[in-house]
């Protein structure tokens, strides 16, 4: 049976949603916890044995709309994660989904971006 997890978002905590079965992880809302490698623990577990497996098609949608600097150092360590294990067999798609009054995060997302060369790395400026 395929993994499926889900985090309420709370005032310092996005949403998450894995969706194994759909190839699929969400994180979306505010970020700023103050033990945030805590409260990622069992994604980045979960992601780590996922990469590993036979997988030919992941989607990350990321609509992060405010971090604080330990969530930077995370989901960039998430990303590199992806792109070192993204190749032609396995594709790897990320949408980094701001608003576009939002330049704080579309800043982020090109940052993050121009260092990822295997992930098809979407910005998605709504």
């Amino acid at each position: 049976m395929a993994f499926r997890m889900e985090k309420a978002k709370t005032t310092s905590t996005p949403y998450v949603l894995i969706d194994e079965e759909r190839n699929y992880m969400k994180l979306e809302g505010r970020c700023f916890h103050e033990n945030v490698a805590e409260f990622f623990r069992d994604v980045n577990d979960w992601l780590d044995t996922y990469l590993a497996s036979n997988f030919s098609l992941f989607t990350l949608d990321c609509a992060i709309s405010y971090f604080n600097s330990s969530t930077t150092k995370l989901l960039m360590n998430m990303l590199i994660k992806l792109n070192k294990y993204a190749s032609e067999e396995k594709k790897v798609v990320v949408n980094w989904i701001t608003a576009e009054d939002n330049e704080i995060m579309i800043e982020c997302g090109e940052d993050f971006s121009e260092d990822m060369n295997n992930l098809q790395f979407n910005m998605v400026i709504v």
